[in-house]
């Protein structure tokens, strides 16, 4: 279960103030059917229309309902309930309880007592946690429930489940108390950190002392722990009525089929008399410019961030519509603009952002964000960020940015157009939280698109020179700046700060978009290409695999999973394992750099525009064991990413400016990286998990100074120089046919000279033993804990399944031990991995966080789960849950790209059965109470196992 807490200030501005390069009806377009013609509605301001594939309706007692009938992915639909009741509407004596009303829901209704919902859930393949979810926002919560339809019963009784959530949880008084418990340690794992302590001093000055500002969703502990049945069960009888909810039903199913369901479940609900009405709350208008200076001992940056809030704009009309989409323009060009600063050799900041978007409280806001790499360095953060807004200000924008903003805009639309008849339910579900909640229009990706192409070429320049003045202002606005405390004496008072905003424009000059004129490849440089030599057809896997002349293999399965879609992804051994220990610092930054230098002349500003309009990514890059590259493309710009992936092994670009960047910011985010408790927890876990060695710790200031561009250089020249032991592997829209002669003609004219090369094997592993470390940091009262046991691993797939298995009913016993009986933790987890290279090796890590007090007693209580498994072997009800998850999840997978990208590439590297997926679900028979007993032992002996904690620091 989520809430929106303790999200740090740019957190807040980030994810509510940023906007993409279309247009802000939704976060992402997403298909629908036709719609009204666009073309008739361009001439003047109309209402946009309602996607009439959405069936919306509403019961006689107020309950809304939106059913859509889609068929991504099969057999399956997205359920959620929707309740206009969120944190603000809590009296002072009901602070948190909206929040613990969600958690209530899993513990008890009318028709699953105590956690019978859930058991119910994971034996149907729903995983808690994962699918099963909820979250409690200032004015909303939100109940999802992703459920197979293939099984009638299953199905049917999922809208029996929003319903019970709806109006009939028990809120049985034995099961209120044990939540209690968890969800103070929800609130500890979230909060008591520099984000909440920071919070706490940032919001009543951002939310301008609001309803917002007094009623974060965790809400108060003391309130929490000593709230009686009656206080919440008032909040859930005044909140949660059906003129206040909404049922939203998208999947697999029969519409008429799921409308009577939903008649039939939530008929009988009724609103309480008298009613209490819903206040619509807001943050309200300010007078002039508010600042706020907040510092934490354990916050390890220096940021400012200046928000002017305007009244919030909901698109409805075609009026709105192409404002937002001028926004979405804007936006894009900006923030254009300030990420060419990052690649400048000493960079104004580590991070800068300036858009306009929506906020909190009926209000959206125009941000800027300026993370400095120390508080010496804050005025020329904050300055460069507000510069590049006064520029767009006085002397606008260039036709050739638009252009290509208009483009970017255009292709991403296009993408979801082509995408429609495979758009997932949750996409859609997601819009219609949007309609309900906040009256977004859901015009659909017909009119949407038809509306883009016909009046995204009249938006003129003049009109997006004019935003920035619009949005910039000394009214309300509030100005914020966080820090580590031990840079307060180094942070302005507010009239230096002002002043330095004020400021900032004077002297900026016009933009100069430095374009490239060059084709990315030029015709006489294109290669001559390979022939084929060898071709194997696999017609059970729908896989062929080439062997080029050059040396060169290609695995390609044609999908149609996606209709816009292309994975492309090489790999050969070597990787930094064959770099000395002098060099691996160079070595290791090397595909990073050269990833974002560009290529050939080019420079890496220069490549991002003269890409811009189509849809790739490429990216170089080199791990321990090999090195190859990922990216993905569309169908009709397959070849333009091809020729960027033969530029990144032919003509790779040397950029000191690029270079000088990333070491000057990896200088920066080092000098207050330990101030962070969870850094130097995550550090010590590294250190030790890796038996100290440096290649998998944290870069030094010593390696850092001690690392070179040209080593660095040199290195990737040598990795990527011989392409003759490349495995390629290609999925996605494509024919084969139609594909080939592009594969042979630049993956073919990869340089080969057959020097057969692999990588080294430095034993870099967990050591063996008993070992326990324990990190005394910070000030909040707040631990983790991590159980790792590990050792050597005979890798196949018979094993893997056992260790899955062992995983998944170890995540069960500790959720139903740790959080359920115990109410000592949140959200405990474990992770399993295990690896053939570069020798066979497994790790199971359980993990959790905890009050301190509690640590060695969950820690025993979790090797006591351990320890039963051991013994007893796992339940059979516990492996049908496993089993029943795995096969849901299988069928999902088994339709998507990137899955069998990872399968095909993965079984490649490992040399494993390609077929060894069609015999999955018969090796799931293989999980037995006896097999993970045996399991058990064998893996989680307790002969190597690192026990590694987070303690607060010694009083």
């Amino acid at each position: 279960m989520n809430f929106n807490k303790n999200i740090s200030v740019a957190a807040l501005a980030l994810l509510l103030a940023s906007g993409g390069a279309f247009a802000q009806v939704k976060k992402k377009p997403v298909p629908h059917s036709a719609t009204p013609s666009a073309t008739a509605a361009q001439s003047k301001s109309e209402l946009l229309p309602v996607d009439h594939n959405v069936l919306i309706g509403k019961l006689p007692n107020g309950l809304t309902y939106y059913i859509r009938k889609n068929t991504e992915p099969k057999n399956r639909a997205v359920l959620y309930l929707v309740s206009k009741a969120g944190s603000v509407l809590e009296t002072d004596a009901q602070q948190g309880l909206a929040h613990f009303t969600e958690h209530m829901a899993f513990d008890g209704t009318r028709d699953f007592p105590k956690n019978q919902l859930v058991d119910y859930l994971q034996k149907s393949g729903v995983k808690f946690g994962a699918d099963l979810n909820a979250s409690t926002s200032f004015d909303e919560t939100v109940y999802q429930l992703p459920i197979p339809t293939d099984t009638v019963s299953v199905f049917e009784k999922g809208f029996t489940i929003l319903a019970n959530w709806a109006g009939y949880v028990t809120f049985d008084p034995a099961e209120m108390d044990k939540e209690r418990g968890i969800v103070l340690e929800e609130a500890r794992l979230r909060g008591k950190n520099a984000q909440e302590r920071l919070q706490k001093q940032v919001f009543p000055v951002l939310l301008n002392n609001s309803r917002y500002a007094e009623r974060i969703p965790i809400g108060k502990e003391d309130i929490i722990k000593n709230a009686s049945v009656a206080t919440i069960k008032e909040f859930y009888h005044d909140w949660y009525r059906p003129d206040l909810q909404a049922v939203i039903a998208v999947g697999d199913f029969d519409p008429q089929r799921v409308l009577a369901l939903i008649k039939s479940n939530f008929s009988a609900l009724t609103n309480p008399t008298p009613e209490k009405p819903r206040t619509q709350y807001s943050d309200p208008q300010g007078v002039g410019t508010s600042v706020v200076t907040a510092t934490d001992a354990e916050f390890p940056y220096t940021l400012a961030e200046i928000v002017v809030k305007h009244p919030e704009t909901k698109i409805r009309t075609t009026t709105d519509y192409l404002q937002s989409v001028r926004i979405g323009l804007f936006n894009q060009m900006l923030n254009a603009r300030l990420g060419e600063l990052t690649q400048k050799p000493n960079p104004p900041f580590l991070f800068g952002q300036a858009s306009y978007g929506s906020f909190l409280g009926k209000q959206d806001a125009f941000t800027s964000i300026a993370v400095a790499k120390s508080a010496d360095d804050l005025q020329g953060a904050v300055k460069a960020v507000v510069a590049e807004t006064e520029r767009a200000r006085k002397f606008g924008f260039t036709t050739t940015e638009l252009e290509r903003a208009k483009q970017n805009a255009l292709i991403q639309l296009q993408n979801a157009y082509k995408e429609k008849d495979k758009t997932t339910s949750s996409s859609f579900v997601n819009e219609y939280v949007e309609h309900f909640l906040n009256n977004q229009a859901i015009p659909g990706i017909d009119f949407e698109y038809e509306f883009y192409v016909n009046n995204i070429g009249k938006i003129t320049l003049a009109e997006m020179n004019a935003l920035a003045g619009k949005f910039i202002s000394d009214q309300n606005r509030v100005v914020v700046v966080q820090a580590p405390d031990k840079e307060k004496a180094k942070l302005p008072d507010d009239k230096t700060l002002l002043s330095w905003i004020s400021t900032a424009g004077n002297g900026v000059t016009p933009y100069v978009d430095n374009v490239s004129t060059e084709p990315l490849l030029a015709r006489n440089d294109i290669p001559r290409g390979s022939t084929i030599v060898n071709v194997k057809k696999d017609d059970s896997l729908q896989v062929a695999t080439f062997t080029l002349s050059n040396g060169v293999k290609i695995i390609l399965k044609p999908t149609d999973f996606k209709n816009d879609q292309i994975l492309i992804s090489g790999y050969s051994f070597g990787g930094t394992s064959l770099a000395s220990d002098a060099d691996f610092p160079s070595a290791n930054f090397a595909a990073g750099i050269i990833g974002s230098s560009g290529v050939g002349n080019i420079n890496q500003i220069k490549l991002d525009k003269l890409l811009s309009g189509k849809n790739i990514t490429m990216s170089p890059y080199i791990s321990e064991t090999t090195q190859g590259i990922s990216g993905s493309s569309t169908p009709q710009d397959l070849e333009t990413a091809l020729q960027l992936l033969y530029l990144y092994f032919t003509q790779p670009r040397k950029d000191p400016d690029i270079w000088q960047s990333n070491i000057t910011q990896a200088k920066a985010f080092l000098a207050n990286r330990n101030l962070d408790p969870t850094n130097v927890y995550k550090d010590t876990v590294a250190a030790v998990l890796n038996n100290y060695n440096f290649r998998n710790l944290v870069t030094t200031n010593a390696q850092l100074d001690a690392a070179s561009l040209d080593k660095a250089y040199d290195f990737y020249k040598a990795r990527f120089a011989d392409a003759s032991g490349f495995t390629f592997t290609l999925v996605g829209n494509f024919s084969i046919d139609d594909v080939m002669p592009l594969l042979q003609t630049y993956l073919g004219g990869l340089p080969a000279n057959g020097h057969a090369e692999t990588y080294k094997n430095l034993n870099i592993h967990p050591p063996a033993g008993q070992i326990t470390r324990t990190v005394y940091k910070g000030i909040g009262d707040k631990s983790t804990v991590q159980l790792v046991f590990s050792g050597d691993y005979d890798y196949s797939e018979v094993n893997n399944v056992q260790v899955d298995a062992l995983e998944s009913i170890l995540q069960i016993k500790l959720t139903e031990r740790l959080r359920e009986q115990e109410s000592g933790v949140y959200s405990p987890g474990v992770r399993a991995d295990y690896l053939k290279l570069p020798n066979g090796r497994y790790t199971i890590s359980i993990y959790f966080g905890c009050a301190p007090t509690n640590v060695d007693k969950l820690t025993a209580d979790a090797l006591d789960e351990v320890n039963k498994i051991k013994q007893n072997g796992a339940s059979a009800t516990d492996i049908q849950k496993f089993v029943a998850e795995d096969i849901r999840s299988t069928e999902i997978q088994l339709r998507q790209n990137f899955f069998w990208a990872g399968y095909l590439a993965g079984g490649n590297q490992n040399q494993e059965n390609p077929h060894r997926i069609l015999n999955h679900l018969k090796d799931l028979n293989s999980v037995t109470v006896q097999s993970t007993k045996d399991a058990a032992n064998k893996y989680m002996s307790g002969t190597n196992l690192i026990k590694l904690i987070l303690m607060p620091e010694k009083k």
